[in-house]
């Protein structure tokens, strides 16, 4: 499915100029509102919309009406709590100045996390292979406003447009502390309304042999895995489960040698 760029409903010089730079981004055509529903455009286009709105991107794949856009979701309410309340922190073991590779980007919550843990010292990277969804994402981290603390973390968050596997192959070994994966994006379906439009753009890809094996060779201490509680990768690629009772995710955690004399 094709998709395009348009305006909000009553454009203005700067909405049409930002319009025409997201569509060059995703190398694709930028179209006139002309009043038109974002429901005419999608029929009239055959095509998935992009609304380049005065202080965020929208998306709206064909067939839905309500939009998919940027908002820190459960990082919001998460960066409140002790680091060792967080069972994301806890399985990371991510402290100031440490790196961390998201491989799988999502909404965010979890880099926001890590982005406010390993502060400005650190460096956090996610990858989202949908290209849509990582655009608006990572756009959204650079424009959002509303939970002011949270800002510069947000912004310090590095978006790359890339499936993880690729993204894996091209880094140097050991050059990020934590590798961190949640192949099914669980935690973003279950929890944000605002990413029901597009469940299913997500690519849900499985675990994989070589994806765990680039993990484990770009990771200096810890690679670690978000899965269903019934999931059998934590057996089947050698983590260490970490059991939650009464959850529906457990994470998982492989040690590396190499990081041993730093772990914490």
């Amino acid at each position: 499915m094709k998709t395009v760029v348009t305006t909000a409903y009553r454009p203005t010089t700067k909405t049409i100029e930002e319009a025409a730079r997201i569509a060059d981004l995703l190398g694709c055509t930028a179209v006139e509102r002309r009043k038109r529903t974002i429901e005419q455009i999608q029929e009239m286009e055959q095509a998935d919309v992009v609304v380049a709105a005065k202080k965020r991107l929208e998306y709206y794949p064909v067939g839905t009406s309500d939009p998919f856009f940027f908002h820190p979701s459960s990082a919001a309410f998460r960066t409140k709590r002790q680091p060792e309340e967080d069972p994301f922190l806890e399985a990371t073991g991510l402290s100031e100045g440490d790196s961390l590779l998201d491989c799988t980007l999502g909404i965010a919550s979890d880099a926001i996390m890590a982005a406010v843990m390993a502060g400005s010292a650190g460096r956090v990277v996610g990858c989202e292979s949908q290209p849509v969804i990582g655009l608006v994402v990572k756009e959204g981290l650079q424009r959002y406003e509303e939970v002011p603390r949270l800002c510069e973390a947000m912004q310090r968050i590095e978006v790359v447009l890339s499936d993880a596997v690729t993204y894996l192959q091209n880094c140097a070994d050991g050059s990020f502390d934590i590798v961190y994966m949640d192949p099914m994006f669980s935690e973003a379906i279950g929890e944000s309304s605002n990413f029901t439009p597009i469940r299913q753009a997500a690519v849900h890809g499985g675990l994989t042999e070589e994806w765990v094996t680039q993990a484990k060779r770009v990771a200096k201490r810890r690679v670690v895995l978000k899965a269903h509680f019934r999931s059998t990768d934590f057996e089947e690629f050698g983590f260490e489960r970490k059991i939650r009772p009464n959850t529906k995710f457990h994470f998982g955690v492989i040690h590396l040698e190499r990081g041993n004399v730093s772990e914490r």
